[in-house]
């Protein structure tokens, strides 16, 4: 049994914070540059794209925020059942991490009550989702997610005879309907089966995932690669002044549903991809 104590938590989480909503992802990077290379010379979307890229090397030179919008913290939490940990508890040390990180980098603070909307005034509570794995580590993924594309995802409760061809319309018709709204070229994050809520994790989580990864699963990774061609064909672009650049990526997680089911969620992501790990 491992002993690890939560203010060693919490300290990550102040870390990955920091991290995350400075800087993109180097593959979210490396994927915008291939885009703005592929656009014509003289458009609107190459425009747009070598601006994106501009911005984000203006916030890792100066270490500010790459987006206004520094997000609801999402932390993804896979402990190892070997670990024990001491200390306070594991929700208010993550708390903590992210009201400390938000409040010393001057982090914009958007977290408030859904009725009343009075803000919390510290981003917290985090959203926090935990995984019991094997071994004596614990693997902490924070995601800052802003809402402007939040707002765009959808959750579908297909039949089951919709199958292969309804779940990549779901995720175009997702990407088609939201248009300009979340700051594209956006990335899909996709949770095919499972429950309803099972179904929304999976999307979440298939996010953290890195840009241009595939499934390992061969059929699932030929719907990411269709979904992916049609959501670029459809016209939107870089920050909706079209061009062949609507998505970065399709990232699709699967989970065993029921017979009379086929839940499909795609959680939108805008192209700033912020996203940090670290392994306790």
């Amino acid at each position: 049994m491992r002993r690890i104590h939560t203010e060693e938590i919490r300290d990550a989480v102040y870390k990955l914070a920091q991290r995350a909503c400075l800087s993109l992802t180097p593959a979210c990077r490396a994927a915008m540059q291939t885009a703005a290379a592929a656009e014509k010379s003289d458009s609107a979307a190459k425009f747009s794209l070598e601006t994106l890229l501009k911005n984000a090397d203006i916030a890792a030179k100066e270490q500010m925020p790459v987006c206004q919008d520094t997000g609801y913290a999402v932390i993804l939490a896979e402990i190892g059942q070997e670990v024990f940990l001491e200390g306070g508890f594991l929700g208010d040390a993550v708390d903590e991490g992210v009201r400390r990180a938000y409040s010393d980098f001057y982090f914009r603070k958007s977290v408030c009550d859904p009725l009343t909307r009075v803000n919390t005034a510290d981003n917290t509570p985090a959203a926090l989702h935990t995984e019991i794995v094997p071994g004596d580590k614990i693997s902490l993924t924070f995601l800052p997610k802003g809402f402007g594309s939040e707002n765009m995802s959808r959750l579908y409760m297909l039949t089951p005879a919709k199958g292969r061809t309804g779940i990549v319309d779901a995720i175009v018709e997702t990407v088609r309907l939201a248009g300009s709204r979340p700051c594209p070229p956006v990335i899909c994050g996709v949770g095919i089966g499972g429950t309803f809520d099972i179904c929304a994790f999976l999307a979440k989580k298939a996010l953290t995932r890195p840009l241009g990864s595939q499934n390992p699963r061969e059929d699932v990774a030929s719907i990411e690669r269709e979904a992916l061609e049609k959501i670029n064909s459809l016209g939107i672009g870089p920050q909706g002044f079209g061009g062949s650049t609507t998505a970065l990526g399709v990232l699709c997680e699967t989970a065993p549903t029921h017979i009379a089911g086929l839940p499909v969620a795609v959680n939108i992501q805008c192209h700033c991809m912020r996203c940090e790990k670290v392994i306790l």
